[in-house]
């Protein structure tokens, strides 16, 4: 895996959100941005950790931060997700692993024993000018948002 870190540029990316609109890096240039990956949409510790950032959304954007999630599942799926739970934020249906493969967090994971790939549940705080600020890569769901006003 070669993940993102500390210092790097994201590469633009186009993906299209859980409504079929495209989102771009670009959309959010000098903004703050927190950039989270999860496994699977509606899945426990998914729905735990995108919960806990849209409770805390509105102080997460008092400091200034905008808030993307992203997995690989469909635009249908996503949809369901953020209707079922009313998140605040946009969720990037990234089927073709665009921003997972530029943010470099698909790779080998361990899970009941079994070996697989798959998306690893990291989160990137990525400043106004597109470059990585901060990698969470210890996210604990039920209190990530204060992880990232930890900063």
């Amino acid at each position: 895996m070669n993940t993102l870190k500390v210092g790097d540029k994201v590469p633009n990316f186009t993906v299209n959100d859980q409504d079929g609109n495209p989102v771009s890096l670009s959309d959010y240039k000098g903004k703050k941005l927190v950039v989270f990956f999860y496994p699977k949409a509606n899945t426990p510790t998914c729905t735990v950790e995108a919960c806990n950032l849209g409770e805390n959304y509105e102080a997460l954007q008092k400091v200034g931060y905008e808030i993307l999630g992203v997995s690989a599942d469909s635009e249908k799926r996503q949809s369901n997700f953020k209707n079922k739970f009313n998140f605040p934020y946009p969720l990037l249906a990234d089927t073709e692993k665009e921003v997972i493969n530029a943010f470099g967090v698909w790779g080998p994971k361990k899970f009941m024993g079994r070996e697989f790939d798959g998306i690893h549940r990291i989160t990137f705080i990525v400043n106004e000018e597109g470059v990585v600020e901060r990698v969470i890569d210890d996210v604990k769901a039920k209190i990530h948002a204060n992880q990232i006003l930890e900063s």
